[in-house]
């Protein structure tokens, strides 16, 4: 792993070496070649120790490459300042890969995570189901709509439920009421079952009373075959 990471950063390496200029030429051209040899040899044993550094190989740090890359070129440079000789192509690649080392990574910009969904704390009517023709057994999507009243009873604080039958027109009074009666039973059966207190439910039959949507007496209307869910803290 650590090859490959030094050959996945030798382009890297090539292009800020050729852009950078001749660092070793500037600053080392004046001493002495005892002076310049412990210059060399103290980027190079800082090049060996962090290329040996166990945090920074496995952060994936960029200064491992250019570690790397300055041990390499120092190294050339000590080599022939050992024989006396300045070589000023392997003291430039020398500094430039020092420096670059030198520098600390900033660190990546985090994103704050995204805030939580916001629960739909809605009193007004959080729960509204539907029912088919002189039938008690809620519809399909009554599931549905009361795992959302369950789901959010705690984080919104509702505390108490008022299940309440309705029913179309169509039908006399007296039967009317009871079957509201007998769809808000169903409704408060359902939620109990899905973990809402017993006696934090009251029931309620309105019968053809109060219709959602206005008619005639005698006509058939599905907004009107229902029961409301209403909650309070």
């Amino acid at each position: 792993m650590v090859h490959q990471r030094v050959l996945a950063g030798l382009t890297t390496i090539a292009v800020g070496l050729a852009a950078t200029p001749a660092l070793a030429q500037d600053d080392w051209s004046g001493m002495d070649l005892s002076t310049l040899k412990g210059q060399v040899q103290q980027r190079y044993d800082e090049a060996l120790a962090l290329t040996l550094d166990g945090a920074t190989i496995n952060a994936n740090d960029p200064r491992y490459i250019w570690a790397s890359e300055a041990k390499v070129q120092c190294g050339i440079a000590l080599g022939y300042l050992k024989s006396s000789t300045r070589d000023p192509v392997s003291l430039s690649k020398c500094a430039t890969a020092y420096e670059r080392m030198k520098k600390v990574p900033r660190p990546p910009v985090v994103a704050p995570p995204p805030p939580p969904p916001a629960r739909v704390c809605n009193r007004e009517l959080p729960g509204l189901i539907f029912f088919e023709f002189d039938s008690a057994t809620p519809g399909q999507d009554a599931t549905q709509i009361i795992e959302y009243v369950t789901e959010n009873a705690g984080p919104c604080n509702w505390r108490s439920f008022t299940v309440v039958g309705h029913t179309d027109r169509s039908g006399s009074n007296a039967y009317n009421l009871g079957l509201s009666q007998r769809r808000a039973d169903a409704v408060a059966s359902l939620m109990t079952a899905r973990g809402i207190p017993q006696g934090a439910i009251a029931t309620s039959a309105e019968g053809e009373e109060n219709p959602r949507v206005p008619t005639a007496d005698g006509v058939r209307e599905l907004q009107n075959r229902r029961v409301e869910i209403q909650v309070s803290e």
